[in-house]
Parts: structure tokens; C-alpha cells; sequence
């Protein structure tokens, strides 16, 4: 071989090693580039096998979803990531079916929201009842800014709902005015978020739902009332979504899962809309 040969094949291997590392280089560029928003959920998953099964099935199903969207999602279960420093790195915060019970904790959050983050709160996020585990000791968390106070009651057996659209937002963009929801636990609250001006209704259980609940326990069918089940306090950028119970087989002894919250597509096109208002909304 000649070295003018030799010389030919060297620039030849060169410029595809070149051509490659380019290549690669454009395709990480894009990938950064496509990546809209990042997404951190705090979950505990310790307590209640249907509010474990929960996050399990948010934490394998969210990852798909933000590949399929172009949004990046992480999760954890150290509280003490909710810190200003770590927060800065995200635009939307998830409590899996916890809240945070430190100072410190609470402290970070209510600053970030205040500051424009976004939030979306699952099911027992909201949860506060004085003389339990989750006594209502958070003021601002849950009456200026969930409106909802106090867990007033729950039906039981998971079930169903039909739920009403109540108002026209971007969480509710393409919904159809009724639909059924996933099985789910479902809560009432001890104050009235309809006479709070802070607080518009996005979900509400319809009429068409009641008897809902199968007991055994009387007071655990509901026969009627107002419940609002989807809501965002207009002062920050958050939704509460009352969903996150999975139906679990209790009575049989297996606790397997018996339902699946994101199986929904429905409702789970809420929680797409929810996040893509949130994480594409500019901070205030």
C-alpha cells in the first residue's frame, strides 16, 4: 500500500469519527433542547397498601409519559429534598399521597409556590384530621392554600364516579362534559370550597352518581351533596386531584390491586393537560 493510499484511508476514518461524534453531539443538543420542563414528585408509599399501589403505578406510568411529551420526571422519597436548592431545578412538584410534616420542609414549599412553582397534590395529600397521624397543624397549606381544611368523611368501597366539568380551564381542555372516572376512595371536606373566591371547581361529582359507595357502613354511601373532587387555587399555579386510591383486595386477604388510577384515559388526560399547563407556564 502506498503512503498516499495510507494517507487517504486516515482522513477517511477520521471524518466518519468526526461525522459521528457531530451526530452525536446535535442528537444530545435536541434531546436537552426537547426537554420542556422537569417534574419532581415526593412520595412515602408506607402507609395503606391501596395509597402504595398508588405510587408505584405513578412512578413506572409518569416516566412514560414525560418520554412521550418531552418532559423530564424524577421522584423521591427524601422530604428533605424539598429545600429551595433542590427545588430550583424543577418547575412542577407531585406529593404522591403525602405532604410534608418539617418545618423546614413546609417552609421551602410554601415559598416555591409562592415564587411560581407549579404543584399537583394527589388524593391523601390533603389529607388533615386533628387527634390522627396528620393532625391539621399547616395553616397555610391547607386552608389558604388547598381551601379544604379538614377530611370531613370518605365513601367505601372504591368505586366509580361519573364526574361533572364544572368549569372550562386548560386541565379540562377536550373533556367531555361527563365521564367515568377510575375506581377511587372519595373524600368531603370540612369547608366549603364553593364559597371560597380563591378556589375554582374543575370536577365535580355528578348527581348520576349517587348511591355512591357500598358500605358496610351507612355513613360510607353517600346519597347526595355537592363534591368537588378537581380544583386549583387561582392565586398559584396548582391543582388538588381527589384521585389516587386504588381498589385493593382487601376482603379477599390477597391485597392484590383490583383497579389502576392511570388506566383511566379520560381522567388521565386531565393529569396530561394539568402538567403540560404547569410545566409550560411562565413563573410569575
Amino acid at each position: 500500500m502506498t503512503i498516499s493510499n495510507q494517507n487517504h484511508q486516515t482522513f477517511f476514518k477520521r471524518s466518519i469519527l468526526i461525522l459521528f461524534f457531530v451526530i452525536s453531539f446535535i442528537g444530545f443538543s435536541q434531546n436537552k433542547k426537547d426537554t420542556k420542563f422537569k417534574v419532581i414528585a415526593f412520595y412515602t408509599a408506607k402507609n395503606d397498601q391501596a395509597h402504595i399501589s398508588f405510587v408505584h403505578e405513578a412512578n413506572k406510568y409518569f416516566p412514560k409519559l414525560a418520554a412521550e411529551h418531552h418532559f423530564q420526571y424524577d421522584s423521591t422519597s427524601n422530604w428533605d429534598n424539598l429545600n429551595a436548592k433542590f427545588l430550583s431545578k424543577y418547575q412542577v412538584v407531585l406529593f404522591l399521597n403525602t405532604r410534608p410534616e418539617k418545618k423546614e420542609q413546609r417552609e421551602a414549599f410554601q415559598k416555591y409556590m409562592e415564587n411560581g412553582g407549579g404543584f399537583i397534590g394527589f388524593h391523601f395529600s390533603a389529607f388533615a384530621l386533628n387527634n390522627s397521624s396528620y393532625n391539621q397543624d399547616w395553616n397555610w397549606y391547607h386552608n389558604t392554600f388547598l381551601g379544604s381544611g379538614e377530611y370531613g368523611s370518605n365513601t367505601w368501597k372504591p368505586t366509580s364516579a361519573v364526574l361533572r366539568v364544572e368549569n372550562q380551564h386548560p386541565v379540562t381542555k377536550n373533556l367531555p362534559k361527563t365521564f367515568s372516572s377510575a375506581p377511587n376512595e372519595w373524600y368531603r371536606w370540612s369547608n366549603d370550597l364553593t364559597k371560597n373566591p380563591d378556589i375554582e371547581i374543575l370536577l365535580a361529582i355528578d348527581e348520576s352518581s349517587f348511591p355512591l359507595g357500598t358500605g358496610p357502613k351507612a355513613h360510607e354511601i353517600w346519597h347526595s351533596g355537592y363534591y368537588p373532587v378537581v380544583w386549583t387555587n387561582k392565586k398559584y399555579k396548582m391543582l388538588y386531584v381527589n384521585m389516587g386510591h386504588n381498589d385493593i383486595d382487601y376482603e379477599g386477604g390477597t391485597n392484590k390491586t383490583l383497579s389502576y388510577t392511570f388506566e383511566n384515559k379520560t381522567q388521565s388526560q386531565l393529569i396530561l393537560n394539568a402538567l403540560l399547563w404547569l410545566g409550560n407556564s411562565k413563573k410569575k
